[in-house]
């Protein structure tokens, strides 16, 4: 069974930075995509970032510029590093493995002053 666990939410002001990890259990972690989503309260979950096997990776337009997905396949572990946060980055973020449709169950992350 494919388990995900976020964790690195929190509250931070505007311009300031945050790192979201997501480990995962259950399946060959190094052979999968892996994802992040963001769901803003009264919205639906978006994407926002995606990393491959070989470390491509795409974003949300969004974020481009601002937020780095990246992986560590030796402790089955993906990152977001999310730098100059603004107040309409705040939403629950989801890891999220689209071979298996497996999510976490999500952190929640709060730009505000």
């Amino acid at each position: 069974q494919v388990q995900l666990v976020e964790s690195g939410g929190g509250l931070v002001q505007p311009g300031g930075s945050l790192r979201l990890s997501c480990v995962v259990s259950g399946l060959s972690f190094s052979a999968y995509n892996m994802a992040w989503y963001r769901q803003a309260p009264g919205n639906q979950r978006i994407f926002v970032a995606r990393i491959w096997p070989t470390g491509t990776t795409n974003y949300a337009d969004s974020v481009k510029g601002r937020f780095t997905i990246s992986r560590d396949n030796a402790k089955n572990t993906v990152f977001l590093q999310m730098n100059n946060l603004k107040p309409e980055d705040t939403a629950v973020y989801y890891c999220y493995v689209p071979k298996f449709d497996s999510w976490g169950q999500g952190t929640q992350v709060t730009v505000s002053s």
